[in-house]
């Protein structure tokens, strides 16, 4: 058999159109082809995985590449889905003449469609996403760096794409345009009103799109032509094919590898009449294609935090090993925060947490924290230090300075505005893992206004909880989460509740917290890798725990069965931070100590 016969990379749109011809050839129905794959998922698949290139070879689309990435070529995009804007309806194949085409992957259609010609009208769905928010500054610096790197090759290749452009058009000035080349029948070339909408069968604009281009500029610059994108903080519309709904959730964080697409003259047409060649973007008036780029998602892939790391070190996971790391990272908490042991053990567990499933309204698994004796003086050594530290060690951290006038203003859930048809978000619409502080000694006395009040109790529903109520405005609903909450406050938080409560008690500041590079690695590796491993408990082990929670509830009656849920929660966490699957009497003894001083310092 012979190679691939196209470049999936700078021609994918000429690897579908092969595809699609080749099923039409062997006697496949076009008109079936609605949410199936005729084949040419594979040959993505085969081209960019098989040989493990993907890294490698396909451009990442952010803020720092998209002003120079050639149109209709390959990238791909990690985001969150932010909002999901339901289904569009578009021309996916259409007969011209006795051939059938499709538009599948694109936005204008590549050939005439004319008003008389057979169609079939097919679906796909429409994702906003957004960078990831609350990413660390390490994990930006990666993905920059990576995002140079994937680019450049592809860069060069737009660079060399331009001259060619601008070496062509002076060709074409001394020579008649190649109709087959750009892919215009006779009757087109003799006026018709589309044709300066049409595409080159190998993904590149014909001769009428190169002109629009090198008019406004000789340089042919991506830039120039696209200046409205925001080069900060780039979201994308994905447009998402043949993948079933419930793939694809709200909040998810995914890698879409597809087709970047972007027609000035789109842009142009919705100033302008309809042409039928633009296909049924009319209602997406709030995401214009000069301002939101749109991605034609070919495959995607859903990143879990493991993801984030880029050049993780090769760790053998043995006892030893394990212990080794846990045991310099505790060293590293307690220097950060002032020399309190018990302190760095109970925020390593809250730092492992994470819910690993749900029991009617309980997140089981979650380990929030709350770390009192705090003061605004004492918030901005020790509070500042801890921030930084786990910033360093996690992809996803956020910080919120609780104040009477933040909760009074603040949009902390998602609201739905009917008018633009849009999601709007909110500070608490975050990925799964994502670790948040908030800060509760700036809380003054005050009032809270109706806004106010409304925010405290959607705190209160993520810290009990892991639910956010999103506004939809003729009703509400409760969206999971999975958020690691930690609350630095002078006295025990009234407002947050927290699975845990600590006096913190340092005894010294650390003069320098800078850590090695590699114990860096070591401890993201230790914190990823660990908090997602399955755990069981030995029906003998679960004996003796009945028994010591009978026993500590004779001698306190106050405990109840949170306090119980807490105390296996914190022993199954114990134990996943020396890397155990299966809970031993050692470390349900180490529970009960940490425990034991905490509540020393409770009295």
């Amino acid at each position: 058999m012979g190679g691939i016969p196209f470049d999936c990379l700078a021609n994918p749109l000429g690897a579908v159109r092969i595809t699609f011809e080749r099923a039409i050839s062997s006697g496949s129905d076009p008109k079936t082809f609605n949410g199936k794959d005729w084949g040419a998922i594979e040959v993505f698949k085969e081209c960019l995985f098989d040989q493990n290139g993907l890294s490698q070879v396909v451009p990442i689309l952010d803020s720092s590449t998209i002003g120079r990435i050639k149109p209709n070529s390959l990238v791909r995009f990690r985001g969150m889905v932010q909002d999901m804007l339901g289904n569009e309806l578009y021309v996916g194949a259409f007969k011209d003449g006795s051939t059938w085409r499709t538009n599948k992957f694109t936005d204008v259609a590549s050939f005439p469609m004319n008003s008389s010609s057979e169609m079939s009208m097919w679906e796909r769905r429409l994702l906003y996403c957004v960078p990831v928010p609350g990413q660390s500054p390490w994990v930006v610096e990666a993905s920059s760096s990576a995002a140079a790197a994937s680019s450049e090759a592809a860069i060069n290749r737009g660079d060399n794409w331009a001259s060619q452009q601008g070496e062509k058009r002076r060709r074409d000035d001394d020579t008649s345009v190649d109709t087959m080349d750009c892919n215009i029948s006779n009757h087109e070339a003799k006026g018709s009103p589309s044709s300066t909408k049409k595409m080159r069968e190998d993904g590149l604009p014909c001769q009428a799109f190169q002109s629009h281009e090198l008019e406004i500029g000789e340089t042919s610059s991506m830039q120039s032509v696209i200046p409205d994108f925001d080069t900060k903080s780039l979201s994308c519309l994905v447009k998402i094919y043949d993948s079933p709904e419930t793939e694809l959730k709200l909040n998810d964080v995914f890698e879409f590898v597809g087709v970047f697409t972007f027609d000035p003259e789109l842009v142009a047409s919705k100033n302008e009449t309809d042409d039928s060649d633009a296909l049924f973007e009319d209602e997406l008036v709030n995401l214009p294609p000069n301002k939101v780029p749109r991605l034609h998602c070919l495959i995607h892939k859903k990143i879990t935090i493991q993801d984030f790391f880029c050049g993780s070190p090769v760790i053998e996971r043995v006892p030893y090993v394990i212990r080794g790391i846990r045991e310099s990272l505790v060293g590293y908490l307690t220097a950060v925060l002032g020399n309190d042991g018990v302190a760095a053990q109970s925020v390593l567990l809250h730092l492992l947490s994470q819910v690993h499933t749900r029991v009617d309204t309980v997140a089981v698994g979650k380990l929030s924290l709350n770390l009192t004796g705090f003061t605004k003086e004492t918030v901005s050594v020790f509070g500042n230090q801890l921030n930084l530290a786990i910033q360093s060690l996690l992809p996803l951290t956020q910080a919120l300075p609780l104040t009477v006038e933040y909760l009074n203003t603040a949009s902390l859930a998602p609201k739905k505005d009917y008018k633009s048809n849009r999601l709007i978000t909110g500070s608490l619409q975050l990925a799964d893992g994502t670790h948040l502080i908030l800060d509760e000694t700036q809380l003054n006395p005050g009032t809270l206004n109706s806004t106010g009040v409304e925010n405290v109790q959607i705190l209160k529903s993520l810290m009990e909880m892991q639910k956010v109520e999103y506004d939809f405005e003729y009703y509400k609903l409760e969206m999971s989460s999975d958020v690691q909450l930690l609350v630095l406050s002078e006295g025990k938080s009234n407002i947050l509740p927290a699975d845990l409560v600590l006096p913190f008690q340092p005894s010294s500041v650390g003069s320098s917290l800078n850590a090695d590079a590699n114990a860096l690695q070591a401890w993201r590796w230790y914190l990823a890798t660990l908090r997602s491993q399955p755990h069981v408990i030995d029906p003998e082990l679960q004996k003796v725990i009945e028994n010591d929670l009978v026993e500590a509830r004779q001698e306190d009656r106050s405990l109840g069965s949170n306090d119980f849920s807490r105390w296996l929660t914190m022993a199954r966490l114990m134990s996943a931070s020396f890397g155990e699957t299966s809970l031993s009497l050692e470390h349900w003894q180490m529970v009960k100590e940490l425990e034991r001083l905490r509540k020393n310092r409770l009295k």
